[in-house]
């Protein structure tokens, strides 16, 4: 009879021990499952992550002991910027880098080791488009690097009945028009990979 109760004992011992491991488990995976549009990072491959110049932004330009051509400039709707010596110059394609070296070779033939620092005072041509079924279709212009959810965001998000697994990011090329598909249900479920960061003009397709 004691064994009996003995052996009762330790069963009920093992399974009150096996019910909390489970339990703990349980909750550590919960914990440990990642909710949905938090770990999605955008993928970024080389150079993609350098913002480029383009028209109408406003660029702070110094040039060190220069107090004549260290100024603000205006990057007109042709991409030219004007600027006392170098005069015409190309700025909206480059990043803030490229254009300070091609100011830096133009600036040397009038003074010897120029300084200079080019940094991009006030984003205007960081523009997307957001079309379809979305709440707040339209034009947004951006102030920093963002992403497709970021863009479906500012839209007001996704209609009840638009296609989340059809959505279409359009990106003007020189050969004309890249289609990048864009699944909105692998996105928030963790797969980040089709988070691409956006580029100035690019054109968000929601059927």
């Amino acid at each position: 009879m004691k064994r009996l109760f003995f052996f009762t004992a330790v069963a009920a011992v093992l399974s009150g021990t096996m019910v909390y491991a489970e339990s703990d488990q349980t909750a550590l995976l919960k914990n440990d499952t990642p909710q949905a549009g938090l770990n999605n990072t955008p993928q970024v491959g080389p150079g993609e992550n350098e913002y480029r110049i383009g028209p109408e932004d406003v660029l702070d330009i110094s040039v060190w002991k220069n107090l004549e051509l260290t100024k603000k400039v205006p990057v007109r709707p042709d991409g030219m910027i004007s600027l006392p010596l170098v005069h015409e110059v190309q700025a909206a394609g480059l990043t803030p880098a490229e254009l300070r070296d091609v100011l830096t070779r133009k600036l040397e033939a009038y003074m010897p080791s120029p300084q200079v620092a080019v940094t991009v005072a006030e984003v205007h041509s960081f523009k997307v488009s957001v079309l379809g079924e979305v709440m707040f279709a339209g034009r947004h212009v951006l102030q920093s690097r963002a992403t497709v959810l970021d863009a479906l965001a500012l839209s007001g998000g996704l209609k009840e009945f638009a296609a989340r697994s059809r959505i279409v990011v359009l990106r003007p090329t020189g050969k004309g028009m890249q289609r990048i598909p864009f699944d909105y249900n692998e996105v928030v479920s963790g797969d980040g990979a089709q988070n691409i960061f956006l580029q100035p003009g690019d054109i968000i397709l929601v059927p």
